[in-house]
């Protein structure tokens, strides 16, 4: 008999003494989902029930859980236990004690949300628990609303999202960390008693180390198509804390939101502090069915323009880094336009006046140098015009350089410790604007809007944060109030991404920090895509392009074809294999094409012509994982398949070379059982074709046996390398 797991325990010992009171009980579903609430008059709100969608006969008839699984505990009572909401009052108690006042439940065109409202038994706090649920995915979104209806301001010490209580067993936590130039590496660790704390205090780039999306898997250690899984992604800017908390009770407690550490909040009489969306779901198609409804999710209703096919790009950075000329422009888009480029991004360099771009000086002065660019950048949009191309371009508008005249200008724009020497980064001189002030809020939304009104042909931008708050100080905010530094610094961030957005709602933006430190849903609503990491070597990638795809669709990752050796590794990897790995997802190039010999430009011209026809499928398709690059095998595979499951594309890499290796026969997912699908190979470059080639399988022969693939390629001797790797396109007969 198959074993259901919940989030919560169903324990009939558990159910409230005889002639106790009812609650009342509330029903938050999606599709495929149940969460179930139980609120009693007066009295601290429960969890009851989360998992697979509950059948109406049982919802009335489930045992309400211990006390130990409540909604949004507070710091006063039971004070030995982590708290999901502190505060100190007005008349210094630290105390609060929220009991369940009232419900309401409000329509959106595709979900309902619900509202469980909460207020203090001695103050006037009032704290609203709400609950979005989705018609059509099967995601929940929770945050919390905190207001404060005393005389006197309030200060907020601990402010999470939410909690959710995860009944102990073989529990297993997953992960991403990683570093620069090796981001989003999967981690995986069973849940102990004790502490497991996953935060991030950089400021700005809040996943270059840690993510703020985290998986629990319910019955042992997590697997791919199979098993019981929870996901979630706290769905915030700035600092955060994921928290799980494990001693002598039934339950693991989760907590995510906003790190409250150095970020004490002063809520006045009538504010109201909303907390960051948690977003979660459960699985029981293991951490792929959680990657699935996540990514589903964010191309609906969180990526920006998530139904939209991604244009194939050149970035400029690897091919000519700050050498940036108007020739050299010209240049590489009419090579890019040959291979069957559609768009060009202009990265670092282009800018400067008085100081003239560096890695010290120069940011901020959002001027073309017309010593790199004597026609401009009306003459780039001219050469873009006359090759059929469009034109993208970089900026970093919430950093400065110590040399640059935005500097001289407005040296309190700067955030710093105040009569502090300053502390810069990237040379000892790159600082951060102060996007707590109003002011810069302004000029950073000028940035965009400067460039472009004057320049509506810009179809891209690549908005890069390269910086980390070093030296905790603002001179915008109060003495009193610099402890909102962090959270003041992200509130205008959004601000101005909201204005961007507002008015410039059809261009591209990429969301880049030093490569992946800015790859999460609380940034991601207001750009396109992301920049993976700035290691762009192909065997690295694959590692770090999985850990991104358990939460984030392919549509939006950025995944580019570099030279070879690689600039970051050194390493020396062919073409092919290069292509192999960035049509897994959005495909673009960062190299010089002009040092392309003609049979890598032959070669780059079939790619990107097969990827065009095999885009819909990558970009908008369901995601399956076949094998880990991290379980060892030697081999990496996966595979998207359309909704209609009509077509499908396969991606198999070889990770390793050893004599007396034997790989894995590979079987396939996502599939029609029925239907019979024509195999064909793209990028080939064998002598001659696969076994597969042109023939026809039934998908319950491609996913019940699976197939095997040669180890290498079938070349002359003097062209073969240890490496291999394969597309396969499949079709519905």
């Amino acid at each position: 008999m198959k074993r259901t797991l919940t989030l919560l325990a169903l324990v009939v010992c558990a159910m409230t003494a005889l002639g106790a009171e009812k609650p009342k009980r509330v029903l938050v579903e999606t599709p495929h989902l149940s969460l179930v609430l139980d609120l009693f008059t007066d009295g601290q709100p429960r969890y009851t029930y989360f998992g697979p969608r509950l059948d109406r006969r049982d919802v009335d008839n489930i045992p309400t859980p211990s006390a130990r699984t409540p909604l949004y505990p507070a710091y006063g009572q039971e004070v030995v236990h982590e708290a999901a909401l502190a505060m100190t009052h007005a008349d210094g108690s630290m105390a609060t004690e929220l009991r369940y006042t009232d419900t309401r439940i409000v329509g959106e065109p595709h979900a309902m949300v619900t509202i469980v409202r909460m207020q203090d038994k001695v103050y006037p706090t009032v704290v609203n628990i709400c609950y979005r649920a989705y018609n059509d995915v099967d995601i929940i979104e929770t945050w919390t609303e905190i207001e404060n209806w005393e005389r006197r301001p309030v200060t907020l010490t601990r402010f999470a999202s939410a909690m959710l209580p995860i009944r102990c067993g073989d529990v297993w936590l997953t992960r991403l960390h990683g570093a620069w130039g090796n981001e989003c590496r999967v981690v995986e660790q069973p849940l102990t008693r004790g502490f497991v704390t996953v935060k991030n205090k950089n400021g700005i780039r809040n996943s270059q180390t840690e993510h703020a999306e985290v998986m629990f898997s319910l019955d042992g250690k997590s697997r791919e198509n199979q098993g019981d899984v929870i996901g979630a992604a706290l769905c915030y800017t700035g600092n955060y804390k994921l928290q799980v908390e494990t001693y002598n009770t039934d339950y693991h407690y989760f907590m995510a939101g906003i790190d409250e550490e150095n970020s004490e909040y002063h809520l006045h009489r009538g504010e109201r502090f909303v907390t960051p969306v948690l977003a979660f779901t459960y699985s029981q198609e293991g951490r792929g069915g959680v990657s699935r409804a996540f990514h589903k999710w964010g191309r609906r209703y969180r990526l920006c323009h998530g139904d939209q096919l991604r244009d194939v790009l050149l970035n400029s950075w690897e091919g000519v880094y700050m050498n940036v000329e108007e020739k050299k422009m010209d240049q590489m888009m009419t090579d890019f336009k040959a291979l069957g480029g559609e768009l060009f991004v202009m990265d670092d360099g282009w800018f400067g006046g008085k100081y003239q771009r560096t890695d010290e000086s120069g940011l901020g002065d959002w001027v073309a140098d017309s010593r790199k660019l004597p026609g401009g950048i009306e003459s780039l949009l001219a050469d873009a015009n006359r090759h059929d191309i469009r034109f993208g371009i970089w900026i970093e508008p919430e950093m400065c350089n110590e040399r640059s005249e935005l500097y001289e200008r407005h040296p309190d724009w700067i955030v710093n410790a105040k009569g502090r020497p300053l502390v810069g980064g990237r040379g000892g001189n790159q600082l951060v604007l102060d996007l707590a002030n109003p002011k810069v809020q302004d000029f950073v939304f000028g940035v965009v809007d400067g460039l472009l009104t004057r320049y509506p042909q810009i179809a891209y931008i690549k908005w890069d944060a390269n910086m980390s708050i070093v030296s905790h100080g603002s001179q915008y905010l109060a003495a009193s109030d610099q402890s909102h530094l962090y959270i003041a610094y992200h509130e205008g961030l959004r601000k101005v991404l909201g204005r961007i957005r507002a008015k410039y709602p059809d261009v591209v933006m990429q969301s880049c920090a030093s490569g992946g430190g800015r790859v999460g849903w609380g940034i991601l609503p207001y750009f396109d895509e992301w920049w993976v990491s700035d290691d762009t070597d192909a065997l690295q990638r694959i590692y770090m392009q999985w850990g991104t795809s358990y939460f984030f669709p392919a549509i939006g990752m950025a995944s580019h074809v570099s030279a070879s050796p690689n600039h970051q590794t050194h390493r020396l990897i062919p073409l092919k294999y290069r292509f192999d790995v960035a049509m897994s997802g959005r495909l673009g190039m960062e190299l010089q094409p002009g040092d392309m010999t003609d049979s890598e430009r032959a070669l780059a011209r079939k790619a990107i012509a097969d990827y065009k026809t095999i885009r819909p499928v990558v970009q908008l398709g369901n995601l399956y994982r076949l094998v880990s690059p991290y379980d060892n095998q030697h081999v990496a595979s996966l595979m998207y398949v359309s909704d209609s499951r009509d077509k499908a594309v396969f991606y198999w890499w070889k990770l390793a070379t050893f004599i007396d290796d034997h790989l894995p026969r590979i079987r396939m997912a996502g599939l029609d059982p029925q239907r019979m699908y024509r195999i064909h190979e793209l990028n080939r470059i064998d002598d001659r074709p696969l076994f597969c080639e042109g023939q026809s399988y039934s998908g319950a022969y491609l996913m019940n046996h699976g197939i095997d693939l040669p180890a290498d390629h079938s070349l002359p001797k003097a062209d073969r390398t240890s490496w291999a790797s394969r597309i396969l396109y499949l079709v519905a007969e």
